[in-house]
């Protein structure tokens, strides 16, 4: 089954409210660490947190992507303070 992150959700109307919350999920992880949450919309299958604090995603072709800076792309009327 497919799942969505409650940003892509919001950045798309997709018409609910996602599966899970990046931001969330994020802030529980110590610096240095990732966790595995697939999110078909925006395509990454991990949310990692850098040693420097910054939000990452991470690729199944070991690329990653800086979170914030993904969203505003996608949709750049939205404001991070939206979630």
């Amino acid at each position: 089954m497919a799942e969505f992150s409650k940003q892509y959700c919001k950045t798309t109307d997709m018409g609910f409210d996602g599966d899970f919350d990046v931001y969330e999920e994020w802030s529980k992880l110590k610096p240095g660490y990732a966790v595995n949450y697939i999110c078909e919309g925006f395509g990454f299958n991990m949310i990692g947190k850098e040693e420097t604090g910054d939000r990452v995603m991470i690729y199944k072709n070991d690329s990653w992507h800086d979170f914030d800076n993904m969203v505003i792309d996608a949709k750049p009327k939205i404001s991070l303070d939206d979630w």
